[in-house]
């Protein structure tokens, strides 16, 4: 008689930006914009790619825009990216085909991004993804939950309202603040290495993975 294995994770939350999708362009030209807009010095677009994954009002803040004029710039820079940015990205190849396997392996996908949720629900619906997840989980529009703690969270109170089974969770990310706000959730970490992190960024994951392959034998087994 075979045995039957149960599948290493009972839930998985994806990070967006830098996971699913190579979102740079988008991102970086609509903050390029945003900063030209409030006449202040604007980096170069490799530059700005260390502000993609944190909350953009912590990118503001490092930017050197005053706490005062915050808000401006986020009008700005929101409008920007819905009318301009959104879909200047792409899919990173592969990682359609992982996110497909876990959802027929039984596996109940969540959204855990510090986008903020109405646009990650726009951009998924766009590429075709979004019937994939049981949840889709972002940042406030008003930025209140912006954290990836904080956003982490907000999913699992979700998903525990669902009634899924949280019992072996684990998050995929490509930044340290992937790792940071699962682990303060008890959630571990699955770093991957073609988003915008660096090795330094994946210390405390539980595994690193070089390609949507590997990824995929680490969440089936």
């Amino acid at each position: 008689m075979s045995r039957v294995t149960a599948a290493p994770w009972t839930c998985v939350l994806f990070d967006l930006d830098g996971t699913i999708t190579d979102s740079a362009t988008g991102i970086t030209s609509s903050l390029i914009h945003t900063l030209e807009v409030m006449g202040r010095p604007t980096p170069t677009p490799a530059e700005l790619l260390e502000f993609i994954g944190p909350p953009i009002m912590d990118g503001f803040a490092a930017l050197g825009i005053p706490i005062e004029e915050r808000g401006r710039a986020l009008e700005i820079y929101r409008q920007q990216y819905h009318d301009h940015g959104a879909f200047d990205s792409r899919l990173y190849d592969g990682v359609p085909d992982v996110l497909r396997a876990v959802k027929a392996a039984g596996m109940p996908l969540a959204l855990a991004t510090s986008k903020p949720e109405s646009q990650a629900k726009r951009i998924l619906a766009h590429y075709g993804l979004d019937d994939l997840f049981t949840f889709i989980g972002g940042a406030s529009d008003d930025e209140v939950r912006s954290e990836k703690k904080d956003v982490v969270s907000y999913v699992l109170e979700n998903l525990r309202e669902l009634e899924i089974d949280l019992g072996r969770l684990v998050m995929v990310g490509d930044r340290s603040h992937d790792v940071e706000g699962a682990h303060a959730n008890g959630v571990p970490t699955i770093s991957v290495e073609w988003g915008y992190g660096s090795p330094a960024e994946w210390v405390g994951a539980i595994a690193i993975v070089d390609s949507p392959a590997a990824l995929q034998g680490k969440l089936l087994g």
